[in-house]
Formats: C-alpha cells, structure tokens, sequence
C-alpha cells in the first residue's frame, strides 16, 4: 500500500480511538462521579448498557446515511454527537448522564459502518484482514486512552473538567478529519434517499445471507465474551482471587494489551495463512479455552500463570473484531459494505447490550462469578461448532 493508500486507515484509526474514548470516559471515573452525585457506581452498567443500546440503533441507519452523505461526514457527525454527549454527562444530574449516554451511543454507531465502507473501497483484498484489525487497535487504545489519561485530568480539574477535554478533542478531530473529505467522500451519492423503512434494509441483508447470519450471531457471543470480561475482570480477580483493586487493574490492562496485539496478530495470520473463517474458528476456540481457565483459577497459582491465561483471553475476546469486520466486508454485496457492516453490529451491540447483565444474573444466581465464565465457556463452545459446519457447508457448496 503507497502513502496515499494509508490515509484512510490512519483517519479511520484516530476517529475510533477518540470515540472508544469518549464511551469509557465516564466509566474510568464512576467512583468519583458517583460520590458526587451521591449514587452507586453499580449505575456505571446501566450507562454501559445506554451507550450500545443507541449505537444499536444508530448502526442500522448508518449504511444509508454514509452512501448519502459518506463516510468520513457521518464519522464527523459520530464524533460531534460523541462530544455533545460528553458535555451534557458533565452536568451533575442522572438524567443528564443518561441523555448523555445515548447522544454517545447514537455517536459510535456510525464510526464502524463508516470505516467499513471507506476500507472496503480502498484496501487491496489481500490486506483487507490485517487492516481492517489495525483499524480495530483503536477500540482497545481508546481503553487505554481512557484509563492513562482520564484519572489525570480528573485530578487536575475535577471530573467534569475530564469529560469536556476528551469532548474537545473528538471536536478537534472533526477538524482533521474535514482535510480529507473531499478526497474520500468522492463516491457518496446525494440522491440516496433517507426514509425510515430503510433502518431495516440492513437486517433484511444480513438476513439474506447465510454467511453473513453465521457472522453476526458469532459476533453477538464475542461481544457478550468481550464486554463481560473487561466489566467483571477486576471485580473477580479482587473479590474471589483476593488480587487487590491495584493488581486486578494492572491485569485488566494486559488483557486490554493483549486485545491490541491480537487485533493485528489475527489480521495478519489471516491473511498470510488461515483465511478469515478458519481464524474465526480458532479465535472461538482459545476464547473458549481461556473462560474455562479463568473460571478455573485459584488465588493460589503463581502470578504469571494468572496474567498468562488473561492475556490469551484478552488477545481472543478482544481481538477478534478486525477480522470479522473484514470477512464481513468480503462477504457484503458490492458497494454494500457500509449496509451489511450496520446489520451485523446491530446484533454485535446486542450481545454487548446483553452481555453483561446476564454475566451479573449468573453470578447472583449461582453465588459466583465463575459461573459466568463457564457460561461463556458453553457459549463460544457453540459458536466454535457453528463455525466448523459453516465451513463445511461452503466447502460443499464451492465443490458443488
């Protein structure tokens, strides 16, 4: 790829860096927040849950509004409502919080629509996996973004202070992103109409489609996978592991580290050797494995064996985005990318939306938060042999 050719991966790369920010800004400060406002930082899920549930729904329209506006210009518009979401959680009042949470929401829904659109375009196919997983760094860097910087700023300026700074800086890379508009939005089409039947044009794609079905509801167990263990992670290692906040945090970050690496490790396995669909199928199973041993550790097992397991378990759950964006990309209909990229996130978003609360109801019902990983053990179990007579299933077909 020529210079020229990096441009939209480095833009791309940057916007979803500062709008995975803007998403985990509030919930790096629960504690401080909610001491503020006299709340319990257990509220922080309820947030969580907001934020996917509006980009849930914002996913759907964005295949539609980027064919119309493009793709960069529906990335502004995410940001824009990234910030103005910030800004109005700053104010110190719950439904505040909450309408910020979903100005927030209806912000990241597009940015993943969008870049899917824009890389599809401009990617050779043989770098599509690794790209697209380079790309998909930016959602566990907003993590560290988020947690190296925020506590920061919050100290030197108060919490609300910290939530208005990040929300400058999507506005400053609405700016950027403005310089190259011109060049990357030259195949948007001003005559593509915008009506409300057409939230369900992405559903009804991926619903046409058999491997696009296979795609999004693997992706619904991922995310669940995902999301479940960057929420409880710090919670299990400290009440059941007896880790300590400090340690736990330390191994919440590996994990996430773990996530960064395996993001453009998978995308280049994939592309060099496995394919997409067989590194999906791998991903399922070392995600399945790594549930089943963090349900299985014990205080006791030495520190490295610990952080070992939680950085495959990272790299797995975290990292399986890239290349299920990019063989989502490869399986869409020409030109539809954007549209097929929105179907399946929608029920990507589900499973984040889902994810959680049901990891929490397990570990009430059963009295341990081991139950939840073996739960999700079970699950990507399912996935993993879904995937396998998927394949064997186009392999017949190809053949036929």
């Amino acid at each position: 790829m020529n210079e020229r050719a990096w441009l939209p991966l480095a833009i791309t790369t940057a916007i979803q860096v500062l709008v995975s920010a803007a998403v985990l800004t509030l919930p790096v400060m629960a504690p401080a927040v909610a001491l503020a406002l006299g709340t319990s930082p257990a509220y922080t899920g309820v947030y969580v849950a907001i934020v996917y549930g509006g980009a849930m729904l914002a996913s759907l329209a964005a295949g539609t509004a980027v064919t119309r506006f493009g793709a960069i210009r529906m990335s502004q518009v995410g940001l824009l409502l990234c910030a103005a979401g910030l800004a109005l959680s700053a104010l110190p009042s719950l439904p505040a919080i909450a309408l910020g949470a979903l100005l927030i929401g209806l912000g990241y829904g597009p940015i993943t629509p969008s870049s899917s659109h824009l890389l599809a375009r401009t990617t050779p196919a043989h770098r599509m996996s690794l790209v697209f997983s380079v790309k998909q760094t930016g959602v566990p860097l907003g993590g560290v973004v988020a947690g190296a910087v925020v506590p920061g700023l919050m100290l030197w300026g108060g919490w609300q202070a910290a939530l208005l700074a990040v929300a400058a800086a999507n506005v400053l890379c609405v700016l950027l992103a403005q310089v190259l508009r011109k060049e990357l939005d030259v195949d948007r089409d001003p005559q593509q109409k915008l009506v409300l039947g057409n939230l369900a044009r992405p559903v009804r794609l991926v619903l046409a489609h058999p491997a696009l079905r296979m795609l999004a509801g693997c992706s619904f167990v991922f995310s669940m996978c995902q999301l479940s263990l960057t929420a409880y992670l710090v919670t299990y290692l400290d009440a059941v592991l007896a880790y300590g906040l400090v340690a736990a945090g330390l191994a919440l970050s590996l994990a996430q580290i773990g996530g960064v690496i395996g993001r453009v490790l998978w995308g280049y396995v994939a592309d060099r050797w496995l394919g997409a669909r067989r590194m999906l199928t791998a991903l399922s199973v070392l995600m399945c494995v790594s549930a089943l041993a963090t349900a299985l550790l014990d205080g006791r097992l030495p520190s490295v064996l610990v952080l070992a397991v939680l950085i495959v378990f990272g790299a797995s759950a975290i990292g399986w985005n890239g290349v299920y964006l990019a063989e989502t990309a490869r399986q869409a209909p020409p030109g539809q990318a954007s549209i097929a990229t929105g179907g399946t996130l929608a029920v990507t978003y589900f499973g984040v939306v889902l994810g959680p609360p049901a990891f929490g109801a397990l570990a009430t019902v059963f009295g341990s938060y081991r139950a939840g990983f073996f739960a999700l053990a079970v699950a990507t179990a399912l996935c993993t042999l879904a995937l396998l007579r998927g394949r064997r299933q186009a392999a017949a077909t190809g053949a036929a």
